[in-house]
């Protein structure tokens, strides 16, 4: 029988548990490590589209018990009036698996339990990386670990990543996002409502997650440095909106909100070195419009566990993997920042044009668009 490959995965947010659960099912020695001393707390919430609910499937973790099944996603103005009705219902037919409106906490919670048993180090953030025949990673402290391959799952801002591209600053969308989620209930959103209101240079997101809790999320075309992120600057942002959208800002607490700047990296070509790769944000960061982001991250993990079971060389899978993503994973970072600024357009005459295309567009062109990003071969 062959020795088993032994896998350090860099970080234990979702596309590290979910990547070290699949390496777990190909047969492979895993452990991760992760900067943090607990369990990220913070955090707001995402949606789990149906190719990530079907990837997570196939690797032994059912979702169909937390969160809440997408029910009903709408375009609207910023005064609440309907744009637009996807057919939400056919749409996840033709896919085979629902969306999941998850609190993140939730989620990293039940990649947790799945994950039971494989060592997750925490407190424990890496340096630097090195390869002489195996690969080691340096801590911040001096520590060292060592394994046959190295997958970076590090985040947007990877330290694994800046070992095979080098360091490079994120790119800015030249929009601020202010994220939350509340105890919510209002006659403005149903049980399993996603409702997406557009404005001029702003959008604002009311999703319906479960338990009587909503996620919402605003942005604002602005310099980044100006943004404060009080409560007070979103409410004067949105104030006028539909009323749902307001009463959802003044029934969050100030300490509630979370400020970010809207980021993605131009596409990596090369991800990985030898017995080095990357998954997820550390791959291929994106904007959120698709809701792609933790999805896409599955689906890399799903991918590579499938590689690795093929080979007990990381090299050897890890390329085997880069070339399967590649051409996936480019298109859903560059759709994801045209779809993203066209939904944020500021200027009045592309907003109408924008606008009637998707009032007046067949359900079936519409409908072929959004399921493409939704749509992952396993």
């Amino acid at each position: 029988m062959s020795k088993r490959a032994s896998i350090i995965v860099v970080g234990a947010g979702i596309g590290g548990l979910s990547t070290a659960v699949a390496l777990r099912n190909a047969n492979v020695d895993v452990e991760v490590y992760e900067s943090l001393p607990e369990i990220r707390t913070t955090g707001t919430a995402l949606g789990i589209a149906s190719n990530a609910v079907r990837v997570l499937t196939e690797l032994g973790i059912d979702l169909t018990g937390d969160g809440q099944e997408l029910l009903n996603f709408e375009f609207r103005t910023a005064t609440g009036e309907l744009i637009r009705k996807l057919p939400i219902a056919q749409m996840t037919e033709n896919l085979g698996a629902p969306t999941i409106s998850i609190y993140r906490n939730e989620l990293l919670d039940v990649l947790a339990a799945a994950a039971e048993g494989i060592p997750i180090h925490r407190d424990w953030a890496v340096d630097s990386v090195s390869i002489n025949g195996k690969v080691t990673i340096v801590g911040v402290d001096g520590r060292t670990a060592t394994a046959d391959g190295i997958v970076g799952a590090d985040g947007i801002r990877s330290t694994v990543r800046a070992h095979i591209a080098g360091a490079a600053e994120v790119r800015e969308a030249g929009y601020v996002c202010w994220l939350a989620v509340i105890p919510f209930e209002h006659r403005g959103l149903a049980r399993g409502d996603a409702l997406h209101y557009w404005g001029a240079g702003q959008r604002f997101g009311l999703i319906d997650i479960g338990g009587g809790r909503a996620y919402w999320w605003g942005t604002k075309t602005m310099p980044i440095g100006q943004a404060r992120g009080t409560k007070q600057e979103v409410a004067a942002a949105f104030a006028g909106w539909a009323p749902e959208v307001c009463a959802a800002i003044d029934q969050t607490p100030d300490d509630a909100i979370i400020t970010v700047p809207a980021q993605d990296r131009p596409f990596l070509r090369r991800r990985g070195a030898g017995p080095v790769t990357l998954v997820g944000d550390a791959a291929h960061p994106m904007l959120t419009s698709l809701s792609q982001g933790a999805g896409s991250a599955i689906e890399d993990a799903y991918v590579l566990g499938r590689s690795l079971a093929d080979t007990t060389d990381p090299a050897t899978a890890f390329r085997s993997y880069e070339k399967a993503r590649q051409r996936r994973t480019r298109w859903l970072v560059r759709t994801s920042r045209s779809v993203s600024l066209m939904e944020q357009i500021s200027h009045p005459v592309p907003r109408t044009v924008r606008d009637y295309l998707l009032r007046h567009l067949p359900d079936s062109v519409v409908r072929r668009q959004y399921e493409s990003a939704m749509r992952f071969d396993l």
